[in-house]
């Protein structure tokens, strides 16, 4: 079953309080998103790093209800 964004938003939220996430819907189908998601717990990380904050916050998530999310990660002032 597809995850709406509400959803994505509500659990990548709940890890990461402070983010301000722009979902795009790429297929069409609640299936296939892309995130830019911005935080200041990003600041001094790898982007390898921030990317993997983010599925953490999907935790079983990711690869079952979310098929396939694209990450642009960045700090406040990026």
């Amino acid at each position: 079953m597809p995850m709406p964004a509400e959803e994505i938003i509500a659990h990548i939220k709940a890890g990461l309080p402070d983010a301000e996430i722009v979902l795009e819907d790429l297929a069409g189908d609640n299936d296939h998103w892309k995130a830019i998601v911005t935080s200041e717990a990003f600041r001094g990380k790898l982007r390898v790093a921030q990317h993997q904050m983010v599925y953490a916050t999907l935790g079983s998530k990711m690869g079952n209800e979310l098929h396939a999310l694209a990450l642009e990660t960045r700090t406040p002032d990026a």
